[in-house]
């Protein structure tokens, strides 16, 4: 979680935030899509996190996606930005918060597979018409509209 949000909660506690974050859709030559399964609430989900204070979207994104995944992103295209009731999400521990998640689509990018100790219990390519039923909340809207893009 973002050092800015975890100071925050300091101050406010659970109540709600907004979140501004970003994320990455990993698609690979074969038109899967990358998935990790979360260990705070073992949902699966696209790579992605919080902004720092200063942080560009972009950078976001690419920091999120190496941490996350151990993948380095060569080269991003904005997908969309999601936002609204269907972007809130309350956390395990009670945290709240209401999502603005700036949404990139990655084909190109190196390295190998890593989940992140402590964040990501796996990491797993699924086919576009083969999605896990158990998504992550705040990313159903995302994935849903990503599907309806024809997993562009």
């Amino acid at each position: 979680m973002a050092e800015y949000i975890m100071d925050l909660r300091k101050l406010v506690g659970s109540r709600p935030l907004l979140q501004t974050g970003a994320g990455v859709i990993v698609v690979d030559e074969a038109g899967r899509i990358l998935l990790q399964r979360r260990s705070d609430n073992g949902c699966w989900d696209y790579a992605g996190g919080s902004m720092e204070l200063g942080e560009e979207a972009e950078e976001t994104a690419r920091r999120e996606l190496l941490e996350e995944t151990g993948l380095t992103a060569c080269r991003l295209e904005l997908f969309n930005v999601f936002s609204g009731e269907d972007m809130h999400y309350i956390y395990p521990n009670g945290d709240e918060v209401y999502n603005v998640d700036i949404v990139y689509i990655c084909r190109e990018y190196s390295g190998r597979l890593r989940p992140q100790e402590g964040e990501v219990e796996e990491l797993r390519y699924f086919d576009a018409d083969r999605l896990p039923d158990n998504i992550s909340p705040p990313s159903r809207k995302v994935l849903e509209r990503w599907l309806r893009a024809g997993s562009r």
